[in-house]
């Protein structure tokens, strides 16, 4: 990782390297970067942008998520950087990388069913198999969870 006190300047790949560590407040076995919340880092006029989508328009995680951010990028030595919020185009568990769906499954959480054609159409609950057993007798129980972008299922 090259810092501030190098010779050389860091790179967007050095900012992006920062930032794959920075974990998600809410689901913590998740980085930012596996949720897809990260969507880019672009160096533009001696700053860095960073641009993240937050997994619902009213997500309360963002705040920390932004200061997390921060904090990992002063800590590396990175002091020019701007973090953007896109609200557009809306974040879907389709971001979520093959990673992160392998770690919800390794502490019993379902990930969120891939890709559009593996959805029910017209609003019909999506198939979600039960990350016990495997089982596609599965039955959404409430739309929100623990905090609005988690779905119960039984």
């Amino acid at each position: 990782m090259v810092t501030a006190t190098d010779d050389v300047s860091p790179t967007v790949a050095d900012v992006r390297a920062v930032l794959e560590d920075v974990r998600d407040p809410e689901i913590p076995i998740l980085t930012i970067d596996d949720l897809g919340i990260l969507r880019d880092v672009i160096r533009e006029n001696g700053e860095f942008v960073i641009v993240i989508t937050p997994t619902y328009s009213g997500c309360p995680a963002m705040n920390t998520i932004e200061q997390d951010i921060r904090t990992a990028l002063t800590a590396a030595g990175i002091a020019h950087a701007r973090i953007e919020t896109r609200l557009a185009p809306a974040w879907t568990t389709d971001w979520l990388s093959a990673a992160g769906r392998r770690r919800l499954l390794e502490v019993g959480i379902a990930p969120p069913a891939e890709g559009s054609a593996n959805k029910r159409l017209l609003g019909a609950t999506p198939v979600i198999a039960c990350p016990q057993c495997a089982s596609e007798n599965t039955e959404r129980s409430s739309e929100f969870g623990s905090t609005a972008c988690k779905a119960l299922y039984r």
